[in-house]
């Protein structure tokens, strides 16, 4: 499989087609989607790098080895699909910040630093927009409790040199004139953004056509080897991919691909998030200027304000396997709180329902370059911090695809550290959930 199966649905349960390519003029003759978009006719292809998995991730790192000069082909049977079709898309490195994440947070910070150039440079590339919007996130709390735990969190970010304001409720609502009188206090981040992101996986599929990228409609049916050394893949069409490198972007099911050496396959599992988005009229604009978290009796809730005027609402995380269904509960439960947040919200209109799976690992961090098995780079595992991480993630790949080596800020997230044999890690999991009550996470 070379991707995540997660798709949104509309409120009548429908499920909208996957995204096709992109209508656009590439500009040197060749299809927007990639001069190779295809599956169907067993061929054999030779390429410098095969990644498989066509989501956010897959194709950043498609798109900056490309630049770097390598021949590269993406294989996903639904390229631009995958979480980021469910995904809010917060830019989220301080309120986002979890105890014993200090290396994660470091990366954080950095992949959110670059994204303002990374959309800039993707935009002029694709000649679209991605969404991306400056405009800074306020975490608010509605009772003592609440607020108690916002000022534990303002602490720790004090203590890793961040930089928050702590708000009282009457600022928080004059930042935000439609929060509920209620709320008792919050934290203004300005650094955290936000972007959309399936304008930029859009844009990432054009972006990959016009650099030569070849996108191959199919799966991976397994990966090939020869003396110890994965050698590219067979896909689901009968395609044979010889490849200097393969890279694994698959999400969640990264650990699942057929013909994965044991030694390289990565401990990632599926967490899942429900998402709900609104419309909000020109007749109700600005209802939100910012991206707006709450804690909401220990449960987090955030909603995204675009500038198109859609509001994104989530997220459960749920481990519930592969299961990907929109449940009443889930629902009810984000616009149950969203609702105490902002009471308005309930007269704007419902426009879709979503669900998909986060790719979890043990110590909550990505698996970045190459892994234990020769010809084998890992770019999975992202988590909760899949969008924010792009740049920094597609960055570091396309120094290791070219170097056979991480960049050092990159180096603390390498697959081996769970491979086996390796040193035990220093799982953060517990604490980490304890955060997440702090900042984060539905259960």
């Amino acid at each position: 499989m070379a991707c995540p199966e997660q798709r949104p649905t509309g409120p009548t349960g429908t499920t909208p087609p996957p995204p096709g390519p992109p209508d656009a003029d590439a500009g040197d003759g060749r299809s927007a989607a990639g001069p190779a978009l295809s599956g169907g006719a067993a061929t054999a292809l030779t390429t410098d790098v095969l990644v498989i998995g066509g989501g956010i991730i897959g194709l950043t790192v498609a798109w900056r080895a490309a630049g770097q000069g390598l021949s590269v082909v993406v294989a996903d049977p639904e390229p631009g699909g995958g979480a980021a079709r469910v995904a809010a898309g917060m830019l989220a490195a301080v309120t986002e910040l979890h105890y014993g994440e200090e290396a994660l947070l470091e990366l954080n910070l950095r992949s959110a630093r670059a994204w303002s150039q990374f959309a800039g440079e993707l935009s002029q590339a694709a000649g679209t927009g991605t969404g991306y919007r400056p405009c800074g996130t306020l975490a608010v709390a509605l009772d003592s409790d609440d607020r108690a735990q916002l000022r534990e969190l303002h602490t720790l970010h004090q203590r890793n040199g961040l930089t928050s304001q702590w708000l009282t409720g009457r600022e928080c609502r004059r930042a935000e004139p439609m929060l509920a009188p209620g709320v008792r206090g919050g934290l203004r981040v300005d650094g955290d953004h936000q972007v959309d992101p399936r304008r930029v996986t859009d844009a990432l599929l054009v972006a990959c056509g016009r650099a030569g990228v070849a996108i191959h409609r199919a799966s991976s049916r397994r990966l090939t080897l020869r003396a110890d050394r994965v050698t590219g893949a067979e896909l689901s069409d009968g395609t044979v991919v010889s490849a200097g490198t393969t890279v694994v972007a698959c999400g969640s099911r990264s650990g699942d691909l057929p013909g994965l050496p044991e030694a390289a396959r990565p401990p990632v599992r599926p967490v899942k998030g429900q998402v709900v988005r609104l419309r909000v009229p020109a007749s109700r604009a600005p209802f939100l200027s910012r991206t707006v978290r709450a804690v909401v009796r220990g449960s987090a809730v955030y909603l995204v304000p675009r500038a198109d005027g859609e509001l994104v609402i989530g997220a459960t995380s749920e481990e519930q396997g592969w299961d990907t269904t929109v449940t009443a509960g889930g629902v009810y439960e984000l616009l149950r709180d969203a609702h105490e947040l902002v009471p308005g919200l309930t007269e704007l209109p419902l426009t879709e329902t979503c669900a998909g799976l986060r790719p979890g690992t043990p110590d909550n961090a990505p698996l970045l370059g190459p892994s234990v098995v020769p010809g084998l780079h890992l770019a999975t595992g992202h988590y909760r911090n899949g969008v924010l991480l792009a740049p920094a993630t597609g960055e570091a790949l396309a120094q290791s695809l070219t170097t056979g080596t991480l960049p050092a800020y990159a180096a603390p997230f390498g697959p081996e550290r769970f491979a086996t044999g390796a040193a035990p890690v220093d799982h953060p999991r517990a604490e980490s959930r304890a955060a997440d009550d702090l900042t984060g996470a539905r259960r």
